[in-house]
């Protein structure tokens, strides 16, 4: 009877070490020619335009009254049991997130309220920086989401976009552009089947 020899990972990390400490010199960026970038004459009427299109909905708000004021007509919204605010100087929530440390708690949360740093005119999409959440599964696991952003606050194209993020203030941070869609099953496209099934999204002075 043949005697099993233990397995062993030696020659396998003698590789990966040779290969970390192995220094690469990739090619260098390419040079960006902003003058042919994408530009539009009114960013905000083009960034509520494509937000559109993928399935969210744009608001031009003066202030925060009229954030709750829009947020109520809303019924999903108006018969919300768990809120989750993380611009409570906008809208108040009614779970308070600082108390949980088990991101699974947050399974039936109803509508997550954040805040986002920019919006993209191109593709309609807004960048949250991770640094403003507390559990970045509200983003995703939330029914519905709502995000605040100022207008004076957005850019035209996603290089001006990757511009104003240059170094990322935490690991995570994520663009944001409509509600959950798929159309893998007969083609037919579905909203909220993966997160959000809407977006609602509040341009502030």
């Amino acid at each position: 009877m043949l005697k099993k020899t233990p397995a062993t990972t030696t020659s396998r990390q003698a590789v990966l070490d040779r290969l970390t400490g192995k220094q690469v010199i990739g090619p260098g960026l390419p040079t960006i020619e902003h003058d042919r970038m994408v530009h539009f004459d009114d960013p905000v009427e083009k960034f509520i335009e494509v937000l559109s299109t993928v399935g969210g909905q744009a608001h031009l708000v003066d202030d925060a009254q009229q954030i709750a004021q829009i947020l109520s007509d809303i019924p999903v919204y108006a018969n919300a049991k768990r809120v989750v605010s993380l611009v409570p100087e906008a809208i108040p929530g009614s779970l308070d997130v600082a108390t949980i440390d088990d991101p699974h708690a947050l399974a039936s949360v109803d509508w997550t309220i954040a805040k986002g740093e920019f919006a993209v005119a191109e593709n309609g999409a807004i960048w949250v920086e991770g640094a403003t959440m507390p559990h970045r599964v509200l983003l995703f696991i939330a029914q519905y989401l709502a995000i605040v952003v100022s207008r004076s606050d957005l850019v035209h194209n996603l290089h001006e976009g990757y511009a104003r993020i240059g170094t990322p203030k935490s690991p995570f941070g994520v663009f944001v552009s409509g509600p959950s869609k798929t159309a893998d099953i007969e083609q037919s496209l579905v909203l909220g089947a993966h997160g959000c099934r809407t977006l609602q999204v509040f341009l502030t002075p």
